[in-house]
């Protein structure tokens, strides 16, 4: 009996921890560390937007990351004066150290000023990416 309940209190907490990761993964949210980081071209690789960049950090062997930039390829088209940068994490240590870039994809929305002013891990929707390019506007 005792075994039954062990089973069932950690079929769970697994459960709980699964949707919970769920729903947090691709959320767009602020964070307040990057208040004030900015980052330019020179260290993105890339020229900053008209009105928005969406940086992607990617790896290798992450499958979610494909997706991710077809998403935010899209978006870029769809909004003008946004530019879409995709950096290979492993190629760029300092900055995903600098960045407290943890795992991949991690997509940072900037404002025109190179400021980072959304933060997302995970595969974002549309939808938040389009209403996080609000923010940065």
């Amino acid at each position: 009996m005792t075994g039954l309940v062990v089973r069932v209190l950690v079929l769970a907490a697994a459960s709980s921890f699964g949707v919970l990761h769920r729903r947090r993964s691709g959320r767009t949210r602020v964070r307040g560390r990057d208040d004030g980081e900015r980052l330019d071209a020179a260290r993105l690789g890339g020229g900053l937007g008209e009105r928005a960049t969406l940086v992607q950090f990617s790896s290798a062997f992450c499958a979610p990351c494909r997706a991710t930039r077809r998403v935010l390829g899209e978006v870029a088209v769809m909004v003008p004066g946004v530019a879409h940068i995709e950096i290979d994490a492993e190629e760029h240590l300092d900055l995903v150290r600098e960045l407290d870039i943890l795992k991949t994809p991690t997509v940072l929305v900037l404002d025109a000023a190179g400021r980072v002013v959304r933060r997302a891990t995970g595969r974002p929707r549309r939808a938040d990416v389009i209403a996080a390019l609000g923010e940065a506007v």
